[in-house]
């Protein structure tokens, strides 16, 4: 869910500043700036480095598991919280004007989490900070202040932890208050294998929205970037005749196959009437590499569903 909490945030925002009347360029500046701050989150992912010490690099799987299994010790926890999302957002939008306010309020905030959780989180929401920081001075040099300001990092860190119900451990929404809204991640399906493809599906909406809103607000058509290639991906149903049916705690070896159906957009192709090669633009090599992965999770789905395995 990655890239997901960024595209959501980013095409959601966009798209409301535009109905509310914004210009495209100003719905493009508090999109980005939304996105950016939907991603800070996961700033207590760099922890889950600390699996890939001692681990043998040349097994893809074990580095997998290594990385993710460090991951859970701190991972959708104060960084993941609505009860932190406020003050932080309040704290962020100060930032660029108001610096010794701001950095009092987030040196409360890390102080809070060193009293409730000990050093190791602290040092995490201190990431947090300085990564909301940076993103607000960036998003003040566009012109995005104030109440704007406040508004799409408010939006972008709250967004934030309900992409991550699907998936894993559900985060902490109300840390430090102990209360927790989810004892385990929201099933879509009690077929784990659905389970997965619907989480994956939601994965690409997230992605597909914020794809189609930067599109939209660039004046650039969807059709113009999707080259036939794409259709490659529906052969992708064939490997549910290969592959273990996949689990959200077993995604592994479906979640790097399908994504690697996107790099037939970035195939160089022939040109007309010459002995030679052309690559793609980035945004057809984008779009047409996200047409095949959708394609392949649709295909695979279908081939699941109805027992072709």
């Amino acid at each position: 869910m990655f890239v997901g909490h960024a595209t959501f945030a980013f095409g959601a925002v966009a798209l409301a500043a535009v109905r509310l009347g914004a210009s495209r360029e100003r719905a493009l500046a508090l999109g980005v700036a939304a996105g950016l701050f939907a991603a800070v989150p996961d700033v207590d992912m760099a922890y889950a480095l600390v699996g890939l010490v001692a681990v043998d690099p040349t097994s893809p799987m074990a580095v997998a598991q290594s990385f993710w299994g460090a991951s859970t010790v701190v991972h959708r926890a104060v960084t993941h919280s609505l009860a932190v999302a406020v003050p932080a957002a309040a704290a962020f939008a100060l930032a660029p004007t108001h610096r010794r306010t701001a950095a009092a309020a987030l040196a409360t905030l890390v102080g809070v989490v060193a009293a409730a959780s000990g050093p190791l989180p602290a040092v995490i929401v201190g990431l947090f900070a300085a990564g909301g920081w940076l993103v607000a001075r960036a998003a003040h040099a566009h012109d995005v202040r104030g109440t704007s300001l406040f508004a799409v990092a408010l939006f972008g860190l709250v967004s934030h932890p309900f992409g991550d119900l699907l998936t894993g451990q559900p985060p902490e929404l109300f840390y430090p208050l102990g209360a927790n809204a989810f004892d385990g991640r929201v099933a879509l399906s009690a077929d784990p294998t659905l389970h997965l493809l619907g989480a994956f599906g939601v994965e690409l909406f997230a992605i597909w929205l914020g794809v189609v809103a930067a599109f939209w607000l660039t004046g650039r058509r969807l059709t113009d970037h999707v080259n036939s290639r794409a259709t490659v991906g529906a052969a992708y149903a064939l490997a549910v005749l290969v592959l273990p049916p996949p689990t959200v705690d077993a995604s592994y070896q479906f979640v790097f196959s399908v994504v690697a159906v996107g790099f037939v957009g970035a195939v160089p192709a022939p040109k007309l009437r010459q002995r030679s090669l052309t690559l793609p633009s980035a945004p057809t090599a984008l779009l047409t590499g996200l047409t095949a992965v959708t394609l392949a999770g649709v295909a695979y789905a279908i081939a699941y569903a109805t027992g072709i395995a």
